[in-house]
């Protein structure tokens, strides 16, 4: 579980870094946006190698971490996207969830 919660809040701070200044920060030099970005996304990464370095000792794959992130990822984004830029969920979302879902399941199959 400690993998989990350590990716889910490095995928916190990337979606911040890497979408934040969408809404509000438009008016930001990108000069600057790229550089408040990257002082988030340091603790993204403070975060994240954590993470993988549990989860890879604890006998997750490095394609487990990965897929695992990625479903994170999406479930962070969305929740981003809907709550922080205010834009609609659609069917479409929906469906590649449950794409990401279904490749998580296939890596972890038959895992103890």
């Amino acid at each position: 579980m400690p993998t989990i919660l350590l990716l889910t809040l490095s995928n916190l701070f990337m979606t911040t870094a890497w979408y934040w200044h969408l809404k509000g920060g438009m008016h930001k030099q990108l000069w600057l946006v790229i550089l408040i970005s990257w002082a988030i996304a340091f603790f993204e990464y403070c975060l994240a190698v954590p993470a993988n370095r549990f989860g890879y000792a604890s006998g997750w794959s490095a394609g487990q971490l990965k897929i695992a992130q990625e479903a994170i990822a999406l479930i962070i984004f969305g929740g981003f996207m809907v709550f922080v830029l205010g834009e609609p969920l659609h069917w479409r979302h929906a469906a590649a969830f449950l794409c990401i879902m279904a490749a998580v399941g296939f890596l972890f199959v038959g895992k103890a």
